[in-house]
């Protein structure tokens, strides 16, 4: 079986699939120029499918928790129904001008509202309910997003949750996980537990976890 972060897997992939949006392409080499981290971007394989999901979908409201620079939200707006509007949340002021930039050049403005701040501070004052909600923020927060979110989906509505398989580290023993790890698997555990959802946890990437709200 090949390994999912083959880099021969990784082109086969590329060449097969539709190739990368110019302006997502764009964003992609200014994100990798101007900013520490760049691995935490979405990128074209993850943002392909975020953009597929969200046309099945066909959504009318859309909550984003960790914009970063903006590549998923371009993807996820992509999907929303006429009228249809997109949330996405930021903590890092930093990264404002360029996801303003690129939302402009992708023509999602007029959709798509950035709240820069901390996300457990804004979500008790968000309104519900929103079709799709995708969580890519601080990892040892996810418990806290969910928990503030969840009543705020709609019933048959969808949650989409990047890293969690934390580069492999969640199959570590439990006492051997830093912090984040440990968040992490917890996350893992406390959505495989609840009642309210059936979740997949598919080994795209860094692993995301596709849950619906019963």
């Amino acid at each position: 079986m090949i390994p999912f972060n083959s880099p021969g897997l990784q082109r086969y992939l590329d060449t097969f699939s539709t190739p990368e949006d110019p302006v997502l392409e764009e964003l992609s080499r200014r994100t990798h120029l101007q900013t520490v981290y760049p691995q935490m971007m979405s990128g074209a394989l993850q943002g392909r499918l975020l953009q597929f999901i969200s046309h099945m979908i066909r959504p009318a409201r859309i909550l984003e928790i960790g914009t970063f620079t903006g590549y998923s939200a371009i993807c996820l707006a992509q999907g929303l129904r006429e009228g249809g509007k997109l949330i996405t949340l930021e903590a890092n002021d930093e990264y404002e001008k360029i996801i303003r930039e690129f939302f402009e050049k992708a023509g999602i403005t007029g959709r798509a509202e950035l709240i820069i701040g901390d996300a457990l501070q804004i979500l008790p004052e968000l309104k519900g309910p929103f079709d799709l909600v995708f969580i890519d923020a601080d990892k040892k927060e996810y418990g806290d997003y969910y928990d503030l979110v969840i009543d705020k989906v709609k019933n048959d509505g969808f949650l989409l949750v990047d890293n969690v398989l934390w580069d492999g580290k969640v199959l570590s023993p439990e006492k051997r996980m830093d912090e984040e790890t440990a968040a992490i698997h917890r996350f893992n555990q406390k959505i495989t537990a609840d009642p309210r959802v059936e979740n997949l946890l598919l080994p795209v990437r860094d692993g995301l976890m596709l849950i619906r709200k019963k």
